[in-house]
């Protein structure tokens, strides 16, 4: 029970709505099991125990369920929370520890760590006896180890130190008793044998008193079939997760081979080594899939024999679902959970402030969850949740506040002003903070609100009004009471006239340099401030931007837009948004601006005699009005400016996209360029023609280039000659050329008259060379059970690096090597990649290198990452819903994910309607959901778990057709399921409104 003090004390809490901070302990560091070396130098032991709360928590200890006497100073200190014993004593301090930590709110207790005395101590010194085999018979020399505390290890001296007995087929020490078999003895065995024991804990080291084996004289051992004398349990328990060695060795002449399986005939999985020739299997890392019976065969050629064992899996409580701190209501009911899995299923008890939970009539605990009815402020208190089974225990501890307050706005206050249209819903909120739950009733100025059909009462306080009129404005106050006291809250509703948009921007069709006026006015409440803003194809229009082309004009009431000398540019998509401080109405309008056409594109000489050119084109762009016709127009050196030029056909329509240009000059060099009218305009003319050189056409033989470079800041040109009219490009080599150095280069031509002109002076680089050094800081990390992100620095570059291509990621998993890798490349500027495709649950390894067009530079140092465990393959069940006609409450069963599968962290429910392909998705962490759907015709639901290893299977799909009365129902399970859902669905609807509170 508390005291009065502490009740006062969770009022206040209660009244200043947890302001002071308060805090139960909680544990930071709790103790674990220790083993405590009996001649270990340190005289004292050192058991953690660390918690936080406010007030700091004190701290005492027990042993074996009783006290410490921490004024024994000689033995026990307390440092922090921590528990210091001198000179550790393996009578006195043998035994099981547990910490509790209190402050005012409560006490939580560790969990237990048991401390043990680690020895080893002599052999007795007595004389063994002398063994007398037969040559080709087998024996087995016994150890005996002597008394001891801690695990072992065994070797055998042969003779004298150091040489100890090497383990094969034919010798065999066993680590579980520690004798040493030998399968068929041979005259080489003959000496003294000798116990090695050592303590793993601390690395003390006994010996036996030798045992001497001889040879008998009465002949030697004739072959016989193998005797197994070292075999596993029957029955073998091991935990999960533990690394589990089976021993088997036989006697026998010859000696016997061993061999192993399992008795279902399943393969070993790659994890199972077998060591010691055999003789030791060894299983990493138990899981439930390895239990079973397994069998060692041992086999010579005079027969076979076999022993069988089987492997049961357990697992120690791990938990669930842990308690989380509560803050309750005085009179409320408690529901509080805990669930842990293990094998065996685990038990459950709770713990009050350190001790066990007393029960009565009004607390109960049933399957781990607690319920308490009609809580008050005594039943405040540390709490604490044990699972157990007989292999381990586990704790979850939480606070439960119970507070008691009289009703207060103040950290949720009613909304001063609410707005709404005629003809809308409004919910007035009264949600103050109070414990118990207020009560409230209502006023509209001083007229108690009655309910009726356009108005009620909702189960949280609010108030609700459906088809809002203007006689409902006024100010609604809120009274809120319980035994505690009583506060109020007001409201003021105004209603008023929706926004209509009275005139509307209409789409035009206009020409380049017209200015227009695009119209938006409206009706609105004169109680509302009114807003205008204006979208050019998606963007906000900036009037001080585009002042010069865009400006509003109208009165209050009117938001106009006038475009003043229309461009091209101003094509598009206009909307008008009109907002108030209740609702928005837009409308939308298309602008088309016609204009001269743009430059035809690709004007190309494709045939050309000594008075003629044949050219062809390509239409540009046309401004929203068809090319009417085409005019070509040409230039020399001789001439001033372009000039319109003779053509066949005379008159080039719209449509055609070749002409003969005619009456040309011999050796004269033209350019050309086409213009494209409209009935706007004439257009931008297009880029000068590239005049080709064809050999037909190279104006006299001895037709070549001439090619000049020189490194860039230099003057002088260094020139060759390219004597074949058909060579398109060049290469010039020298070693001495700097990686990536810019070059100016030019082309000029020549025939047996003379030299041509030269093309324009360009910038071209040498040859890079490859990366020099590796990209940096490179990690990976898992992001589903196939996928793996891996991300890095980018490489410092240098100008004779050139330009960088990107960087290549190679990959491989933890069984294969690197020399088969994958391989996966990304773009320069990108520093991730991510690898798809992979399996579920295995590291893979992985490097990165960056190269360019000169090759790859060196590998990344290795990192890995391991993949998720794949997501459950069970589907979520008996998914069951509850509909009305506007909203769907979906419940279905919890999924649990196998131990080869990821955890799952919550729920997708997948919705649509069913004449669309479009899917939604709600994301939840609870095994129900609700959504809110018009039922306008039938909708498409599914269910998937999800999980860090990607999304479940998919539940059955349901359909929920189209509401026709006010509600239904169903599930994807069988029929007679249905009579169920009368019972189970209120339930739900209970706890999902009750979240909503």
């Amino acid at each position: 029970m508390m005291s009065w003090k502490q009740l006062i004390l969770l009022s206040l809490i209660g009244c200043l709505g947890g302001e002071l901070l308060l805090q139960g302990p909680v544990f930071l560091k709790e103790p674990s099991n220790s083993i405590f070396p009996v001649d270990s130098e340190d005289k004292k032991i050192t058991l953690n125990c660390e918690a936080k709360g406010n007030p700091s928590p004190h701290y005492r200890w027990q042993l074996n369920g009783s006290n410490i006497d921490m004024s024994m100073e000689h033995r026990y200190k307390l440092n922090g929370g921590n528990l210091v014993v001198f000179n550790p004593n393996r009578s006195w301090d043998t035994g099981s520890y547990q910490c509790f930590a209190t402050n005012s709110l409560g006490t939580v207790v560790s969990r237990e760590a048991k401390l043990q005395f680690a020895y080893l101590e002599n052999f007795k010194t007595k004389m063994r006896s002398t063994v007398s085999v037969r040559e080709g018979q087998g024996v087995v020399l016994l150890c005996g180890p002597p008394p001891h505390s801690g695990e072992l290890s065994y070797a055998w001296i042969f003779n004298e130190y150091p040489s100890f007995v090497e383990e094969d087929s034919r010798r065999f020490v066993s680590q579980e008793t520690g004798h040493l078999y030998i399968a068929k003895v041979e005259p080489s065995d003959v000496g003294n044998y000798t116990c090695v024991v050592t303590s793993m804990v601390t690395n003390a080291r006994v010996l036996g008193s030798p045992t001497p084996l001889m040879l008998r004289s009465d002949g030697v051992m004739g072959e016989y079939e193998p005797k197994i004398e070292v075999q596993f349990p029957e029955t073998l328990p091991a935990a999960k997760g533990a690394t589990v060695k089976l021993e088997c060795f036989a006697l026998g002449n010859p000696v016997p081979q061993i061999n192993w399986r399992r008795s279902d005939g399943m393969p070993f999985p790659s994890k199972i080594k077998l060591r010691k020739f055999n003789g030791v299997l060894e299983i990493p890392a138990f899981q439930q899939e390895d239990a079973g019976s397994y069998e060692c065969i041992a086999e010579n050629s005079r027969g076979k024999n076999v022993a069988r064992g089987r492997l049961t899996y357990y697992a120690k409580p791990h938990w669930v679902q842990f308690i989380k701190d509560m803050e309750m209501a005085v009179e409320d009911s408690l529901y509080w959970e805990c669930r842990a899995s293990g094998k065996p299923k685990p038990s459950y008890r709770w713990l009050k402030n350190g001790e066990a939970l007393v029960l009565e009539e009004r607390i109960q605990i049933e399957n781990g969850a607690l319920t308490i009815s009609n809580l008050n402020v005594t039943d405040s208190g540390m709490f604490q949740c044990i699972a157990e089974n007989k292999h381990g225990l586990i704790y979850s501890s939480a606070e439960l506040k119970v507070v008691a307050s009289a009703p207060d706005f103040s950290k949720n206050p009613m909304r001063n002003l609410i707005r709404v249209q005629v003809g809308s819903l409004v919910n007035l909120d009264c949600k103050p903070r109070a414990s118990p739950r207020a009560l409230c009733s209502w006023k509209k100025g001083d007229a108690v609100v009655q309910e009726h059909e356009r108005v009620s009462f909702l189960k949280d306080g609010g108030l609700k009004i459906a088809n809002v009129t203007k006689a409902d404005s006024g100010t609604y106050t809120c009274t809120a009471e319980n035994q505690f006291g009583k506060a109020n809250g007001t409201t003021l509703l105004v209603v008023t006239e929706p926004t209509r948009i009275t005139l509307a921007p209409s789409n035009m069709d206009v020409s380049v340099g017209e200015s227009i006026i695009l119209p938006c006015q409206v009706k609105h409440d004169p109680l509302l401030d009114i807003m205008f803003t204006w979208y050019f194809n998606g963007a906000l229009t900036d009037f001080k931007k585009d002042g010069s082309h865009f400006e509003k004009v109208g009165g209050s009431s009117s938001g106009d837009l006038m475009i003043r000398n229309i461009q091209l540019r101003h094509s598009g998509k206009y909307v008008c948004m009109v907002q108030t401080g209740v609702d928005s109405v837009s409308s939308a309008a298309e602008l088309i601006v016609r204009g001269s056409p743009g430059p035809p594109k690709n004007v190309k000489v494709d045939e050309i005699t000594d008075t003629t050119a044949q050219l062809s084109w390509r239409e540009g762009i046309d401004n929203h009005s068809p090319v009417t016709s085409y005019a070509i127009q040409a230039r020399t050196p001789f001439s001033v400016g372009w000039q319109t030029v003779t053509t066949v056909p005379e008159v080039i329509d719209g449509k055609t996209h070749t002409a003969t240009v005619v009456e040309l000059n011999p050796w004269v060099e033209y350019e050309f360029r086409v213009v494209a009218s409209n009935k706007i305009g004439g257009g931008e003319p297009s880029f000068p023609s590239e005049k080709p050189v064809p050999e037909e056409l190279q104006n006299g033989e001895g037709f070549g280039y001439v090619v000049a470079f020189r490194p860039l800041g230099i003057t002088t040109w260094i020139q060759t000659v390219v004597t074949s009219p058909d060579t398109p490009r060049y290469v010039f080599r020298n070693e001495s050329i700097v990686p990536f150095s810019p070059y100016e280069v030019k082309v000029g031509v020549y025939n047996n008259k003379g030299e041509g002109p030269f093309s324009p002076v360009t910038t071209v680089f040498s040859a890079e060379e490859e990366p020099t050094v590796a990209p940096s800081q490179v990690s990976a990390h898992s992001l589903s059970s196939s996928e793996i992100e891996v991300a890095w620095n980018t490489i410092p570059w240098k100008l004779s690096n050139g330009h960088l291509l990107g960087y290549e990621v190679r990959y491989w998993n933890n069984g294969g090597e690197e020399e088969s890798s994958s391989k996966v490349k990304v773009a320069g500027n990108e520093t991730s990649a991510r690898l798809r495709g992979l399996k579920s649950n295995l590291a893979y390894y992985t490097a990165v290198r960056a190269y360019n067009s000169a090759g790859a530079g060196p590998f990344s140092a290795t990192v890995n990452a391991t993949t998720k465990k794949t997501p459950p393959s069970q589907p979520p069940g008996n998914v069951v819903w509850n509909a009305t006609d506007s909203k769907v409450l979906l419940n279905w069963e919890q999924v649990k994910a196998m131990e080869n599968e990821s955890e799952v962290t919550g729920y997708k429910v997948f919705y649509r309607t069913s004449s669309q392909n479009s899917v939604q998705v709600l994301n939840t962490n609870k095994t129900s959901a609700e959504l809110l759907l018009p039922f306008k015709e039938d909708y498409i639901i599914e269910v998937k778990a999800t999980t860090d290893g990607g999304d479940g299977t998919s539940s059955e799909q349901i359909r929920i057709p189209r509401i026709t009365n006010m509600d239904a129902r169903g599930s994807t399970s069988a029929i007679s399921n249905v009579h169920l859902m009368s019972s189970y669905i209120p339930v739900a609807l209970f706890f999902i409104v009750n979240a909503l509170w």
